[in-house]
């Protein structure tokens, strides 16, 4: 069972490199392995899916995984991958990222496996680098580390000319540190991250050997890109959070939807937890009939699924069935009619506001303007005598300025209202 780990994240492309006897230690027996996360915002980001994954891996390999935050790390922040130092957050700021992390690292890995050695541990390091006194730190841990050597570490190199704080230098001791204690502490004798952190996580090995006499191992996996050389993870909107307040599940859902042909049979890899087979037949489909985007809507579901579950995914596919294709507004649940109100322009009127002089329904002309598809109710007139107004997808005539709410409002009062072909709006009409 044990064997196999690697050749799993060698046939995914998720191995980038490791350190030579990783594959006998897998080999006797159960494996306790890490990948730290940086609380530097309340949620993680698509972009932190890949050290994820390697713990999902491990931990179907029967070994334990440990998700490090660094509670204590994140008030200084990793200088990898970054051009100049990022603000620094209060304590307070990074406890509340921290509870927010474990949430979301519940849907990957399993932390209450009863009664299983591989059941998955969440730690942060605020727990020993916050009392750690300087003056013994630099004793035993400063003095196995020369200057030298950390200056030739790829994420030093990198700034060394535009500048780089003694905060963020000594970065990499914390993080050796780091290796140690959870060493003592859990006995983690692995560390898994990404390419970049080579340097960082090779120094904790180092500090393992020579105060502990032990043996600890690394494996790394490729920083991920687009295939257009793109960084991965962001959107037009910037980053694709897991938070659904910080990128709504449609968004998170059309995100993996609108991957480029090129990059979609590695995400699956990447990303997935489908079997060879399933992925292949589904690059042969990319490759035979692309239109269709067979292999893009597998992994918009399962991701979707995965991070925001089966109701907001049905949702997603509901509210892209509408705007896309030809799902009509009658069809559309009521979690979907909500998050269809966070995508397109949304108001909530009072029946009252919206009704004819008569009382004898609603007024198409004040929908409008209370939509803010029309600026007044000669704008709405004009634009509903020319044939420009749509209700629930329905072409309106002239003459239909009075609705029946009866047989206009969806579920929970929701009304899609239509500007031309391409313009919506949904107002709720409260009673």
């Amino acid at each position: 069972m044990t064997h196999t780990l690697l050749d799993e994240l060698r046939w995914r492309g998720l191995l980038y490199q490791h350190t030579e006897g990783v594959t006998a230690a897998l080999q006797r027996g159960l494996v306790t392995g890490y990948a730290g996360f940086d609380p530097t915002a309340p949620s993680l980001h698509v972009g932190n899916l890949i050290p994820i994954m390697a713990l999902v891996h491990l931990q179907q390999s029967g070994h334990r995984p440990i998700a490090l935050v660094g509670g204590g790390t994140g008030l200084i922040g990793d200088p990898s991958g970054k051009a100049s130092e990022r603000a620094l957050l209060s304590v307070e700021e990074v406890n509340e990222n921290v509870r927010g992390i474990r949430a979301q690292l519940e849907r990957f890995i399993d932390f209450d496996a009863a009664g299983s050695a591989a059941a998955a541990m969440l730690v942060d390091n605020g727990e020993w680098l916050r009392t750690l006194r300087t003056i013994e730190f630099m004793r035993d841990v400063g003095k196995h580390f020369t200057v030298n050597v950390m200056m030739q570490k790829e994420a030093v190199k990198a700034r060394l000319e535009s500048g780089i704080s003694y905060t963020e230098f000594s970065y990499m001791l914390l993080q050796a540190y780091d290796f140690l204690e959870l060493h003592r502490r859990h006995g983690v004798t692995l560390q898994v991250g990404g390419s970049d952190q080579w340097g960082n996580i090779t120094a904790g090995i180092e500090l393992i050997r020579r105060v502990e006499g032990a043996e600890a191992h690394a494996v790394t996996f490729p920083l991920v890109t687009t295939a257009s050389g793109a960084k991965f993870g962001k959107s037009e909107a910037g980053a694709v959070w897991l938070d659904p307040e910080r990128t709504s599940p449609y968004k998170f859902y059309q995100f993996w939807l609108n991957v480029d042909d090129r990059d979609v049979g590695r995400y699956l890899r990447y990303f997935t937890l489908l079997p060879r087979e399933e992925i292949e037949a589904l690059d042969q489909a990319t490759a035979d009939r692309p239109e269709r985007r067979e292999a893009q809507q597998a992994l918009a579901r399962l991701m979707t699924e995965r991070v925001h579950g089966n109701t907001a995914l049905r949702a997603a596919i509901e509210v892209s069935g509408f705007l896309f294709g030809g799902l009509e507004p009658a069809a559309l649940s009521r979690a979907a009619l909500e998050v269809l109100s966070a995508e397109a322009p949304f108001v909530e009127v009072k029946e009252s506001e919206v009704s004819d002089a008569q009382g004898a329904g609603l007024d198409v002309l004040k929908l409008l303007v209370a939509a803010g598809l029309a600026a007044s109710n000669g704008a709405a007139r004009r634009l509903l005598e020319q044939g420009g107004v749509s209700v629930n997808k329905r072409k309106l005539s002239a003459q239909e300025r009075v609705l029946d709410p009866v047989s206009v409002l969806l579920e929970g009062g929701y009304v899609v209202l239509g500007k031309g072909r391409r313009d919506y709006a949904v107002v709720r009409v409260i009673r």
